[in-house]
């Protein structure tokens, strides 16, 4: 089983999951074929006008100048790119990110109070924006560079939805048509006794805040 499959609790079913809008990677894919470019230029230059040693020490400095750009400016941003998870489920949604140093932000549905999202004209075009969810004792948290992010938006919105209705009402409503009932108590209580919503929830407290 694979990522984000065995991040999951039991019974927990993946919604979505997206890496940050692949305009992250513009810039750096910008900067190795310029960097290339201009290396490459180099490494001729030098191989036509210097000839023995010096000719194979200037490729060399040039090549390792090549590399170190290339691995800080490309390679880190794509690994950062690939390491970077936004995920919903029917539960929480659940933010994973970092390469050595390994963070994490989850946020239960029943917690969340709004969502909104945010995208100006180039990405709309690009088809991303920045997505906002809102906790009612939470400020705002922002999420950049979401793909499709009012797709995002319509399914977080009804996940809350569903989940709010669960906890008012005792049972899921998604489960009413079939008859089958999942009680917020797990103690049986009969005629119009109303079920005790479970408060219980885990909290959060990180992310990019308003």
């Amino acid at each position: 089983m694979g990522y984000p499959q065995d991040a999951l609790a039991d019974e927990e079913e993946l919604l979505l999951h997206h890496h940050p809008h692949w305009k992250m990677l513009i810039l750096p894919a910008v900067t190795f074929i310029l960097a290339t470019a201009v290396a490459g230029f180099g490494i001729g230059v030098a191989s036509a006008r210097l000839d023995g040693t010096s000719s194979t020490v200037v490729i060399i400095v040039i090549a390792a100048l090549w590399a170190v750009v290339v691995g800080w400016r490309c390679v880190a941003p794509l690994i950062s790119w690939k390491c970077t998870h936004f995920i919903v489920t029917d539960r929480r949604v659940l933010i994973r990110q970092g390469v050595i140093t390994h963070s994490g932000i989850d946020i239960p549905m029943g917690r969340i109070s709004n969502v909104q999202f945010r995208h100006g004209l180039l990405d709309r075009m690009l088809g991303t924006g920045t997505l906002i969810i809102a906790s009612a004792s939470d400020d705002p948290l922002e999420f950049d560079d979401i793909p499709r992010v009012q797709r995002v938006h319509s399914l977080l919105y009804q996940q809350v939805f569903d989940s709010q209705t669960y906890d008012s009402r005792g049972f899921d409503s998604r489960r009413v048509e079939t008859g089958e009932y999942r009680r917020s108590d797990p103690d049986e209580f009969d005629g119009d006794e109303e079920p005790i919503p479970d408060t219980g929830r885990p909290g959060w407290r990180a992310g990019r805040r308003r």
